[in-house]
């Protein structure tokens, strides 16, 4: 199946409001099945209802106006079509990070490991010097609970006085990985930790990246921000030049893409964020494991190409993963970005069922 497009453009209320008028109902429904998640205990390891869970929302919109007053105007644009309020669209939006504010908001129950069906992407950054096309890539997976598989959408953005994007991500959140005009590309994958706080949420950072103009200006992004949950992050320009961040609360390790690839997938490398992540079921660590294992052998090879890389979010045995129970973790989609060519190849739903397709950003 082909991806879905929305153009949106003009003022970031604007947009937010294109945005959530197009796609209402769905948005609505993400929104209030994540609400009702983030006050579930095996998610978060707290029995909270849903009124506090909301005030600890309520309590990080401050957090994202100071980070970035553009990006809380294009929520309130969405706010308005949608009829949400800006909490209930910080955790549809932000959801994974939610839970780590959620989980530290109080004692948590330790026995309550972090939840299988949360982002479990695989992804990867390729140096220049094993690229066939003497480019370096980005790319990942992004994979979910199957059930956020219908809410998949590519936005085509031309905000008014800052770099164009294109971004995948989910109706109702800014965006997960996305490409800019001035030839920057971010990615994530989600991490868990045990000192989430009231902060911004990783929808934000993804967007403020995308509306730099350089890879310090977009690593500072991330470095600079209040941050409320664990992410991964991987940035990369058009000059091939790239970096992986492991992003906890209060906590950044920046490693440089050097001669050899990168691969990150959904548990901690280093000790000092290995310290600070909450614990992971034995399905959920297995998983990231062997997904880690395995990219990095097939990237270990060398003279990268393209096909090569879209093989590898098709791999069969732990990196496209098919949605089984009891976890119902599937591989919703797909991305792939040449930075020094303005090249996005992007893919919804099973890379094994369905094919990329080739998008382009001008003025790179």
């Amino acid at each position: 199946m082909k991806i879905r497009e929305l153009e949106i453009a003009g003022s970031h209320f604007e947009m937010g409001y294109k945005h959530g008028f197009d796609y209402k109902d769905e948005i609505v429904k993400m929104a209030k099945e994540r609400l009702a998640l983030s006050s579930d205990q095996y998610w978060t390891g707290q029995e909270l209802n849903e009124k506090e869970v909301l005030l600890l929302a309520d309590a990080c919109i401050d957090e994202h106006e100071k980070y970035n007053p553009d990006l809380l105007q294009e929520l309130k644009g969405m706010a308005e079509a949608t009829g949400l309020s800006i909490a209930e669209l910080i955790i549809a939006g932000g959801f994974t990070d939610f839970i780590d504010i959620v989980y530290n908001s109080k004692d948590a129950k330790k026995h309550i490991k972090a939840n299988h069906a949360a982002d479990n992407c695989t992804a990867f950054l390729v140096p220049k010097t094993k690229s066939k096309s003497q480019n370096a890539y980005f790319g990942q997976t992004w994979d979910m609970h199957a059930s956020a598989s219908e809410f998949v959408v590519l936005l085509k953005a031309k905000p008014k006085n800052k770099p164009s994007f294109i971004v995948f991500t989910t109706v109702g959140c800014l965006g997960m990985i996305g490409l800019n005009s001035e030839g920057l590309a971010i990615g994530i994958n989600n991490l868990s930790s045990t000192n989430g706080k009231i902060g911004v949420t990783w929808p934000f950072v993804v967007r403020d990246v995308l509306e730099q103009n350089s890879l310090d200006s977009a690593l500072n992004s991330i470095t600079r921000a209040n941050l409320a949950g664990a992410h991964n992050y991987l940035i990369m320009d058009k000059y091939s030049n790239g970096y992986n961040i492991e992003a906890m609360p209060d906590k950044c390790i920046i490693s440089k893409l050097e001669d050899e690839a990168i691969v990150h997938t959904n548990h901690c490398l280093v000790p000092e964020t290995q310290n600070i992540e909450r614990e992971r079921t034995e399905e959920s660590l297995i998983s990231s494991t062997s997904r880690y294992k395995k990219a990095s052998e097939i990237l270990a090879k060398e003279k990268i190409s393209l096909s090569d890389l879209k093989e590898l979010t098709r791999e069969p045995s732990s990196i496209c993963t098919i949605s089984k129970p009891p976890s119902h973790v599937e591989t919703c989609g797909a991305a792939i970005i040449e930075p020094a060519k303005g090249k996005f190849w992007a893919l919804w739903g099973l890379p094994s069922e369905n094919e990329f397709e080739e998008f382009k950003i001008v003025n790179i």
